[in-house]
């Protein structure tokens, strides 16, 4: 049996294909972020498994609408336990959407046509259906620690079928 040869990629050459994360300017490197916000949503962990349960209850410095922080400068300074991505941990955070353009990158994957600097749109991850916009629930301020199991979703593990094909559909 013979095997396929690799399907050549459109975006051999572009730098998150080509340079290490590390190497990446910062420019570079946020621009990576394709804004869906998923990553801005409380999450459990079994303590047993290790499995991550997503919840539709966001950090408080999130913009549900915008996907963005309100104050991402000092994110850390206001939110203690929020996850700085870095090209050592995005390896290794279990709780990356598999979508998630630091992930692919990472792997020397493609990015999905929604992504922004595939599109040259910041709106077509909303349009995919990718983003928590219109999905947030509530923001952490409002749901209590111990509340947090009775907001569990699973469509931020998942991915839309809009979201999986090639090319951007036709209207």
């Amino acid at each position: 049996m013979i095997a396929r040869p690799p399907r050549r990629s459109e975006q051999e050459g572009m730098f998150w294909k080509t340079k290490a994360l590390e190497d990446m300017s910062d420019a570079e490197w946020e621009s990576l972020c394709d804004g869906c916000g998923r990553c801005c949503l409380n999450k459990l962990e079994d303590e047993d498994t290790g499995r991550i349960y997503y919840t539709h209850v966001s950090c408080k410095l999130l913009d549900a609408n915008l996907c963005a922080c309100k104050d991402y400068p000092n994110r850390s300074d206001q939110v203690p336990d929020c996850v700085r991505l870095t090209p050592e941990n995005v390896r290794s955070l279990s709780w990356l959407p598999l979508s998630c353009g630091y992930k692919l990158a990472a792997e020397k994957r493609d990015l999905y046509w929604w992504h922004p600097l595939i599109s040259g749109s910041s709106e077509t991850v909303h349009e995919a259906g990718v983003s928590v916009r219109g999905r947030v629930e509530a923001s952490e301020e409002t749901v209590p620690d111990e509340e947090l199991e009775n907001h569990i979703v699973s469509w931020p593990a998942q991915l839309p079928r809009r979201a999986k094909l090639k090319k951007r559909p036709v209207e």
